[in-house]
Parts: structure tokens; sequence; C-alpha cells
């Protein structure tokens, strides 16, 4: 597919520029992404922002339909525009704006400077090609090796994500690997050019806890020997609530709460965020407790109730959240909460659920000493 070896200069990656003064490594304001379609206008993404430095892990947590794709897809150029369409913001990568590169220059960037991890590793994968070439691919096209030394370091790389008789497995194809090896091989396709920021798009869903441990573990062990930063994306609390440095919480298209992570399970103001708190399974050792559901079902995009989107859900909505959007309250370290009565600290203390994180993590992740016995 390359040919031969090629010439690439690795000074030119952005990834070996430095970060402008003053700014971090990754900054998203107010991103907007609209799909226009013949039943109106889909608000994906909504007005989002936050910023992320090296070694710094981004928890992007909500329902299926809130966003959290559509935008870590927005930054990687990956929307087709029709129908897509980017009404407004800002995405910039060590001070260069990723929404006015060209396809040409993005080409450049992903998987070399941002390699993002997709939700299904079955259908992310080529069936007709065998794993190392698959997984060389980004080194022959970002570092200019010949196909042996792709292949060489596609054997490290397996080795590394912790897959058996990596020197048998590189020359097999997907349908060979089972879940759980096809998540680490997405792993090890996405860290191959050491990339700046890692984006993890669902990478424990359909895998049970103990593998689901093992592939948490496995991200945080590359990112303290690398130093890159994570986008965690997922519809689970408790998958971030032990590797989070910071929280997002998305509802329709719209950030409604952000925070640090202690800021998020201990302090949390928003009555979406309770609803995702309490939706964790609890572990219980002498009684099984019932979950508590959110009722209803998240709005169509494309027709947004009035006032605050999840009014409709609510058990605390009054008239005033019916008909008037509310604006963000924040705490003044950077928290926020999109809540007309988050600043309330009766109606806070009174409604916020009995949390801690480590309720979270015991109940979502194993014990990851016990986990890496676990068969993947």
């Amino acid at each position: 597919m390359f040919g031969n070896k090629k010439t690439v200069d690795p000074s030119q990656d952005l990834k070996n520029q430095p970060v402008p003064a003053g700014q971090h490594l990754l900054e998203v304001e107010d991103l907007k992404m609209y799909f226009h379609t013949e039943e109106g206008v889909v608000r994906a993404v909504d007005g989002v922002s936050y910023t992320l430095d090296r070694g710094e892990t981004l928890g992007v947590v909500g329902e299926s339909g809130s966003g959290k794709s559509v935008t870590a897809m927005t930054m990687m150029g990956l929307i087709p525009m029709p129908p897509g369409k980017i009404e407004g913001g800002r995405v910039t990568y060590r001070g260069h704006d990723l929404l006015n590169m060209s396809e040409e220059e993005m080409q450049r960037v992903r998987g070399n400077d941002i390699a993002m991890i997709f939700q299904d590793p079955m259908t992310s994968l080529n069936p007709v090609y065998k794993i190392g070439k698959q997984v060389g691919e980004g080194l022959r096209l970002h570092r200019g090796y010949s196909k042996a030394e792709a292949l060489k370091r596609a054997t490290e790389l397996l080795d590394l994500v912790g897959i058996p008789e990596p020197e048998k497995r590189v020359n097999e194809y997907p349908h060979q690997f089972s879940g759980g090896m096809r998540q680490r091989v997405m792993i090890a396709m996405a860290l191959a050019c050491d990339p700046d920021i890692l984006i993890a798009d669902e990478p424990t869903t359909a895998l049970d806890v103990t593998i689901q441990a093992q592939i948490l573990e496995l991200m945080q062990e590359m990112q303290e020997k690398n130093g890159n930063a994570i986008i965690m994306i997922t519809h689970d609390l408790g998958v971030v609530a032990d590797m989070a440095d910071k929280i997002m919480v998305m509802y329709a298209g719209r950030p409604v709460e952000f925070g640090t992570a202690d800021e998020i399970f201990y302090e949390s103001r928003h009555p979406y965020t309770w609803g995702l708190i309490r939706s964790i399974p609890e572990a219980a050792v002498d009684e099984k407790k019932p979950l508590t559901p959110i009722h209803g079902n998240p709005p169509a995009l494309s027709n947004l109730p009035k006032g605050c989107v999840f009014a409709p859900r609510c058990p605390y909505a009054t008239e005033k959240c019916h008909t008037e959007r509310p604006d963000r309250f924040e705490t003044g370290t950077g928290h926020y909460a999109a809540c007309h009565y988050a600043g309330d600290d009766a109606f806070v203390v009174k409604n916020a659920p009995d949390t801690s994180r480590e309720r979270a993590v015991s109940a979502a992740v194993l014990d990851l000493d016990d986990a890496k016995g676990g068969e993947a």
C-alpha cells in the first residue's frame, strides 16, 4: 500500500512543537456541530468547551445520543460535511486550529498526534488484512517504516498490550481474536506512533468486567509511561471514577456539568449527574439493592424542549425549568453546572445523592490485582 520505505521528518509533527505560552495542549471552545436533515437541524454538539494538558485524563460521560462521540469525531475531522456543519467554535491543538486544517494536514495529525480507539473493534478492524499489517500501517505512513520494520514493531506492540504469542498472532486475522484481544489490538494501533492525545470511545463496551479492568489498567500504564493525555468517552461514571482527573457530563449535545473527579462525585450540582451516580450499581454484600434509573428518554436533538433540556425527565423541575434555558453556575474553581438551582446550597444538600468515589470504583471495576489473572 505504501511501497518502499519513505522519508518522514518527525520534526514536522505537531506533537514535537511547543505549546504556546499561556495555552493548553488541547483547547475546545464553544464547539457546535449540527446536522442538517430533512427532519430538521440536529444539534448534536451544542457549545462544548474544555481544556486538556499532557498527563491528564478527561472523562466525557452521558447516555447514548448525548454528543460524546460526535464531539471527538468533529475534532478528528471525521464527520461528513454535509450533512454535518460546524456552526461555531474552535479546537486548538498546540496552538493550531484543527477545524481549519485541510484534509491532507489532518491525515498527518490522525494516528500520529491524536489517535482514537473506536467503539467496536470488530467493525474497526479490516477482516481481510492480518493484524500485523493493520497495527503497522500508521508506522509506515507517519514514520516511514519499511514493511519488515513495521511488522517487527507491531509484534512488540502486541506484546506490550498483553497479547500472548505475539510473533504468531501478528500473522492472524481479526476473527481469530476474542473481543478482549481485539480491543487490545485497537489500543496497540492507537499507541503505535506515541500520540500526544488518546481518545478512547467506549473502549470497554461489551467486555466482561475482568477484561474491562485489564483494559483500563493497560491504558493507565501506557499513560504513566508515555505521559500522553486521554479523553475517555463512556456512558458509565464508574468507568472513569478511578482514572479521570476531570469529568464533563453531557446531555442532549450540551455539557451540563464539568469539574474535577472529586467535584463530580462528591460535590455534583446537576440533577442529571445525580441520576448517573444513582444508577451505578452498589457493591452490596448482605443484601441486593435495586438500581435507581433515570426515567424517560433523551429528547430528539432535532426537537429540543424549550428551557432546560433535562427538564422533562428531572424530578425537581419547576415551571421556570420548562420555559427558561439555565445559565451555568460556576463555583470559582472551574466547576460548573447548567441548572437553575445549582447555586442553591439548600436544594443541593437536600437532593444530592450520598455518594463516594470508592463506591463507584468497587461497583464498576473489579480489583485490578484479581483482574490480572482473567482470561482475555
